[in-house]
């Protein structure tokens, strides 16, 4: 096969190579500066469209951190110590070069920049003299570094009537990295001047002086196209100034960028282009054409089906067989790609069968172990109560007894029965949330697992939202039963609070607990079936049944801690699905009038 392949790839290349020297001999035609002219202006064009997507960029990122309420209440502190420390965090979050924040009256409190260290003294006189406008960044130099800065009000409350609590300022370095990635967009060699020093360039450092010396007419008008020599080649030299021909304030008088094109490159390529590409490019395809097809009917027909098979594998399919045609390496793959499809099936099946025997015996050893606790504990107690000389007060704590073990099987089989169930389509409807989380809370209120516990519901205003109710309730239930059974083994009070919040993309339903904290050892696997510990009750199979019902509805539940260092399990449901068909009951119900989600 590889000879095959050797054969005619060296010759179609030593064909073309052959073909190429002798045009490239015979042309001897020189492009014409006009076109090179166009080429520089386009240049100049393709930096002005990167520089206004970035600039774009920046203002959106300075704006997203204007928006962190995080960064605002570090803000609101007023201690230059605490401001410096914390914002360390919020200037890594941003990933830019400069990252500054500013007092209400635009005073600098603390700044971060990379790379070499700025003077201090000149950032704080610099950002102070910026304008403090959200429109458009500025451009602002430091000990000969050039920035692009965007400013955005730190503000309390909407951007119309909020109190203003500073600024916080982030930019990027318009440095070599900058100047190389122009240079390829471009095409060209770039360098960024700033009142007569070059800040950034491509050029290397012994041509940038000649450039300054040689290229003065580009630098004082825009509209001038110079041609000059740099060292040993010649260059079409063009600029554009960064300011729009506006002064920026600061340091800066009048920052440009200079293009230069190469006539050598143009040169080459016209030469190529004006006579023989055509001819040469339709000879070289005509060529490989009849080639390449002839190739493929012998080598890569046989790889194709080869490829065929691995899709069908990684899919699933085991029953895909492959032919063994072709050449000898290609019928050893197919072989060896033929054993190890038998193998791999007869592998799954084992784990599946492996698998499911596993599952069986864990289910039915956590169902009979709970279901003889209970029937035990309703056959003792009916057995006591048939003795006639037991008092009226004990027969009704033996009554009650028995209620809770009904109860505990009655949550075991609806457990179990909705574990079944899960993965079938949702049957949603347009209900209010704070509805489903109250029935859920008096439900839990009635079992004996909340005796003796606090169950506080915070938040719960009208929201209406497109869910399966039982569905979303039950989640909601198991969640709550698990944290008062928490709240009752931690120190007392007992306490567990339910919370509805939303953010502009979802809503959240939390529910945290005073009790000892999930063990490090289930923390990574607490949502597997079957999974549990120091529970009262149950086969484990709540948080699995939560989280499966909260994918359902196109979220999740995460696990962390609160302030007070609680427990918490919260379901986050993003609006995009709570109100996926919106649209279509505003036609058909009347809404009620409630808190409407945001966003």
């Amino acid at each position: 096969m590889r000879t095959t392949l050797l054969i005619p790839l060296v010759v179609l290349s030593f064909g073309c190579c052959l073909v190429s020297l002798l045009v490239l001999r015979s042309i001897v035609q020189r492009q014409i500066q006009g076109s090179l002219a166009q080429d520089l202006h386009n240049s100049l064009k393709t930096y002005q469209n990167l520089r206004q997507q970035r600039r774009e960029m920046l203002l959106r990122e300075s704006a997203l951190l204007a928006d962190l309420p995080p960064l605002k209440a570090l803000m609101t502190t007023a201690d230059a110590r605490t401001i410096e420390d914390g914002g360390v965090e919020f200037w890594e979050l941003s990933g830019s070069d400069l990252f500054a924040l500013l007092d209400q009256g635009g005073k600098l409190v603390a700044f971060y920049d990379r790379g070499p260290a700025l003077n201090p003294s000149l950032v704080k006189r610099e950002l102070e003299r910026s304008p403090l406008t959200t429109e458009a960044p500025v451009l602002l130099t430091f000990d000969d570094r050039l920035y692009e800065v965007a400013v955005q009000p730190l503000l309390f409350g909407s951007r119309e009537s909020g109190t203003r609590l500073g600024y916080v300022a982030v930019g990027y370095a318009i440095d070599a990295q900058v100047a190389r990635e122009v240079s390829e967009a471009a095409a060209a060699e770039v360098a960024f001047v700033v009142d007569g020093k070059v800040v950034a360039s491509t050029l290397k450092p012994e041509l940038q002086q000649q450039l300054l010396d040689k290229a003065k007419d580009s630098l004082r008008s825009p509209d001038t196209n110079q041609r000059i020599t740099l060292g040993s080649e010649d260059y079409l030299v063009a600029s554009a100034s960064l300011s729009n021909g506006k002064p920026t304030p600061g340091s800066l008088v009048d920052p440009r960028l200079v293009v230069l094109k190469s006539f050598e490159p143009a040169a080459q390529l016209s030469r190529e282009i004006n006579r023989w590409i055509l001819t040469l490019g339709s000879l070289t395809l005509l060529i490989g054409i009849i080639m390449f097809v002839s190739v493929s009917r012998a080598l890569t027909r046989p790889l194709e089906v080869l490829v065929e098979g691995t899709r069908a594998l990684a899919k699933g399919n085991f029953e895909y067989k492959l032919s063994e045609d072709g050449a000898e390496e290609i019928r050893e793959l197919s072989r060896a790609f033929e054993r190890m499809r038998v193998e791999l099936r007869r592998a799954q099946a084992e784990l599946i069968d492996s698998e499911r025997l596993a599952t069986i015996g864990r289910m039915a050893s956590s169902i009979s172990h709970d279901l003889r606790h209970y029937l035990s504990a309703m056959y003792a107690n009916a057995e006591f109560m048939s003795d006639g000389s037991i008092p009226q007060a004990e027969r009704e704590d033996l009554l009650e007894e028995v209620r809770i073990a009904v109860q505990g099987m009655t949550d075991l089989l609806d457990s179990l029965l909705l574990f079944t169930q899960t993965g079938r389509a949702l049957h949603p409807e347009y209900q209010s949330l704070d509805t489903i989380l109250d029935h859920s809370a008096n439900m839990v209120r009635s079992h004996p697992a909340s005796r003796n516990v606090n169950i506080v519901l915070k938040g719960l205003v009208p929201l209406m939202a497109w869910v399966d109710a039982k569905k979303l309730g039950r989640a909601v239930y198991n969640i709550l039963l698990n944290g008062c059974q928490a709240a009752r083994r931690g120190g007392k009070p007992a306490n567990v609070t339910l919370t509805l919040s939303e953010t502009e993309s979802a809503v959240r339903i939390q529910i945290a607990d005073s009790g000892p904290g999930v063990p490090e050892a289930i923390r990574q696997k607490i949502f597997l079936p079957f999974v549990s510990e120091g529970r009262e009750s149950g086969v484990g199979l709540g948080l699995t049944l939560a989280q499966q019902i909260s994918q359902e509805h196109g979220g999740n539940i995460e696990l962390g801690e609160t302030a007070e260092h609680h427990t918490a399990f919260t379901i986050v449901l993003p609006k995009t699905a709570l109100r996926m068909h919106h649209s279509t009951l505003e036609r058909n119900v009347e809404r009620p009038q409630a808190h409407t989600l945001r966003g």
